[in-house]
C-alpha cells in the first residue's frame, strides 16, 4: 500500500521472493503508467518491475484477499489511510514506514494497531540500510524484520528473503522502530553539514554522537542496547547520513546550501521523514527525560527558528564532559 520508491521497491523484493504483489496507487495514473510500460518512472526511473506485480488505484481491491499487507505511506498520514482502509484482521500488517506521529508520540506499529485494531503479534517492522534504489537495481543489502511474535517475524523473513535481499529476524519492536525513525533527523543535521563544507571528521562525529542520541531514547521506552549497534540501529544510521540516495540527508544539505524548508518540500515528490518526525521525537524525548541535543537543533532549524550554521555553533558551545555512549 503505497507506490513511492520504498513501496515499490519492496513490491519488487516480494514478487523476487515468489510472491503475487499488488501495489496500491494512490493517483490513478501511476497505476496506468506501471501497468502499461512495466515501470514506475516518477520514482524508479529505469527500473524494470517484475511481471508478477500489478498496479490497482482502488484501496479495496488491492486488499482483496491478502494475507499480507506492508504499508508504504508516509507515517503522518497513515492513520487517516487506515481508516479508510478494510484490512483482513487476519492478514500480517508490515510497517515500511519509519517516523513518529506528530501529537501522539505514537510508533508507526502502535499507530497500526490503534487504527486498524490488528493485534501486535500480527504485526511486523521492516527496518534496516533500505536505500530503495539499490535495492530495485537488486544491489545486496541486509535488513531485519522485527515482530513481538517470532513466528511472525519468521513467516515477513520468507516472504522477502532473495538473493539480494537478507532479511534478520528481531523482536524489538521498539528498538527498530526507533532506529528508523530517529535516524532520519541525525542524517538531516549531517546533510546540513555537507551543505556547509563540513569535513569527515565533523560528520563522523555527527553520526556517532546521534547513535548515543538515538541509544538513550531506546532505553528509555524499553528498547534492547544491542539493536542500536545492529542493522536497524547503526546500519541505517549510517547508510542514512552516508548515501547521496537519501532524502532526509540530501534534504539538509539543501539547507546547509541556503534552500529554505517551504523550498526544498516543493521541489520534490519524496517525503523526508525526519522533517516531519523531528518535533515528535525531540516532544517524546522530553516527555521521558532523555537528552537529545541533535534532534533538538534539528528540530529549531525545520521549524525556521534557527539557521544551520546556528545549529552548528550552538553544538559545538556545549560544555565540555566525559563521553558517553548512551
Amino acid at each position: 500500500m503505497g507506490a513511492g520508491s520504498w513501496g515499490t521497491a519492496f513490491g519488487q523484493v516480494l514478487c523476487d521472493a515468489g510472491q503475487d504483489v499488488v501495489l496500491w496507487c494512490r493517483r490513478p495514473d501511476l497505476a496506468a503508467m506501471i501497468n502499461d510500460t512495466g515501470r514506475n518512472n516518477d520514482y524508479l526511473p529505469g527500473i524494470e518491475l517484475p511481471p508478477q506485480l500489478t498496479a490497482v488505484s482502488d484501496p479495496a481491491v488491492a486488499l482483496e484477499g491478502a494475507g499480507a499487507v506492508a504499508l508504504a505511506v508516509p507515517s503522518q498520514t497513515l492513520r487517516a489511510n487506515l481508516a479508510g482502509w478494510r484490512v483482513d484482521p487476519e492478514s500480517i500488517m508490515i510497517s515500511l514506514a519509519k517516523g513518529i506521529e506528530v501529537g501522539t508520540g505514537l510508533r508507526v506499529s502502535q499507530v497500526i494497531s490503534e487504527a486498524s485494531g490488528h493485534d501486535a503479534e500480527r504485526l511486523c517492522v521492516v527496518s534496516g540500510p533500505n536505500l530503495a534504489r539499490e535495492i530495485a537495481e537488486r544491489q545486496p543489502c541486509s535488513t531485519v524484520v522485527a515482530s513481538s511474535s517470532a513466528r511472525t517475524a519468521e513467516q515477513v523473513q520468507e516472504l522477502c528473503h532473495t538473493r539480494t535481499f537478507r532479511a534478520y529476524t528481531n523482536t524489538d519492536v521498539i528498538g527498530c522502530e526507533l532506529g528508523g525513525a530517529t535516524k532520519n533527523v541525525i542524517a538531516i543535521a549531517v546533510g546540513a553539514g555537507v551543505g556547509l563544507g563540513m569535513g569527515h571528521n565533523a560528520l563522523a562525529s555527527v553520526i556517532t554522537r546521534g547513535l548515543a542520541e538515538i541509544t538513550r531514547l531506546g532505553l528509555a521506552l524499553g528498547a534492547k542496547e544491542h539493536t542500536f549497534a545492529g542493522l536497524a540501529g547503526l546500519g541505517d544510521l549510517v547508510a542514512t547520513c552516508s548515501s547521496p540516495l537519501s532524502r532526509n540527508r540530501t534534504f539538509g544539505e539543501a539547507l546547509g546550501r541556503g534552500r529554505t524548508v517551504a523550498d526544498v518540500v516543493a521541489s520534490t515528490r519524496q517525503v523526508a521523514e525526519g522533517v516531519k518526525s523531528c518535533r515528535s521525537i525531540v516532544d517524546l524525548a522530553r516527555r521521558h527525560r532523555v537528552e537529545m541535543p541533535i534532534a533538538e537543533a534539528v528540530a529549531r532549524v525545520v521549524g525556521g527558528e534557527a539557521t544551520p550554521e546556528e545549529m552548528i555553533n550552538a553544538l559545538l558551545a556545549r560544555s565540555a564532559k566525559p563521553e558517553r555512549t548512551r
